[in-house]
């Protein structure tokens, strides 16, 4: 089966090949890629779609491709990953999401996060999930703070994978636990 995870509007499934292409297009958004390290060409698209699609086969979950119901869109992903750098929180599963820049405001992102912390908690019978992004990220801190997750000043952390004076580097982290989802 490769449907996961229904909701009202969206369809969250595992990957096609026909994903990659718009999913390519979507990673050399600048828009979509404002607060990540940089846009990426087709063939880095390709290759993290293809780590994306590995990380279920090692894990039975992943980052879910996201189809509309209404148009049968693939319009990007949400899910959940296990981050590969040393911080003070790990280890962890991280939800997370990445949409095309058309889809951006209609509340897709939420609508998909809260069915994704569902799954997790539910299905998978998770204990906490984490979400992280750049401090100044403030659409993405929205949809951790609707689905409930909670952040604490102390947790924020320099994400390791970014150089020093790197203007993304300082990241919030926002945790949802089971007995509060």
């Amino acid at each position: 089966m490769n449907e996961i995870i229904q909701t009202k509007r969206l369809i969250l499934r595992k990957w096609r090949e026909e994903d990659f292409l718009p999913f390519a297009a979507l990673n050399a958004c600048p828009h979509v890629c404002k607060y990540l390290a940089k846009t990426l060409t087709q063939q880095e698209s390709n290759d993290l779609a293809q780590r994306i699609i590995s990380h279920f086969d090692k894990h039975g979950f992943g980052l879910y491709a996201a189809e509309r119901k209404d148009t049968h869109q693939f319009i990007g992903f949400t899910g959940l990953s296990i981050p590969n750098f040393e911080a003070h929180f790990m280890p962890a599963i991280e939800i997370g999401w990445r949409l095309s820049y058309t889809n951006w405001g209609q509340g897709f992102a939420t609508e998909a996060a809260k069915a994704v912390s569902d799954y997790a908690f539910d299905a998978l019978e998770l204990n906490e999930i984490v979400s992280f992004t750049t401090k100044n990220n403030t659409a993405s801190r929205r949809v951790m703070e609707k689905i409930g997750m909670t952040h604490k000043q102390e947790d924020n952390f320099d994400h390791p994978s970014l150089h020093k004076n790197h203007p993304l580097k300082e990241h919030v982290l926002y945790r949802l636990s089971h007995h509060n989802a």
